[in-house]
């Protein structure tokens, strides 16, 4: 990992409707609009989607290093994170994530041992703790069948 402190740049171009394109150097383009809920066609990326996936993107990247560095073996893992906004003292913003966590690890790895790694994982995931919701982790760890 490089020396802190990391910085990211992205912009965003648009007209005055339509859709929105999100560029950062060296990556594809990333068309958004605003999701149904806000009026737009629902069919896009929007800004509440893309943090919700960051969210699910920086959980699942959290826990392989944390697996990594406690020699955790696991064959999967599936993360859904549900977003809930709501109006706060005037202000529209995200109250809560729940991320619903499924591991899959071999017969010789203790279900307790990976609960733990999983908690670590959300303990030490950047972007929930950079976020001011509450954040909800709920486990299914099984073997292998």
């Amino acid at each position: 990992m490089q020396d802190l402190p990391h910085h990211y740049r992205v912009s965003a171009k648009a007209t005055d409707t339509g859709d929105v394109v999100l560029g950062s150097a060296g990556l594809d383009d990333l068309v958004t609009a605003p999701p149904a809920e806000f009026g737009g066609p629902g069919n896009r990326w929007s800004p509440e989607t893309l943090l919700i996936g960051a969210v699910a993107d920086c959980f699942v990247l959290t826990f392989r290093a944390v697996a990594q560095a406690s020699r955790l073996e696991w064959a999967s893992l599936d993360c859904d994170v549900e977003g809930a906004l709501d109006r706060v003292e005037r202000s529209t913003q995200f109250t809560g994530l729940t991320l619903k966590v499924r591991l899959q690890v071999p017969g010789s790895v203790s279900v307790e041992k990976a609960e733990r790694a999983l908690h670590k994982a959300e303990a030490n995931c950047l972007i929930t703790n950079s976020l001011n919701c509450e954040v909800t982790l709920e486990t299914d760890v099984r073997h292998d069948s």
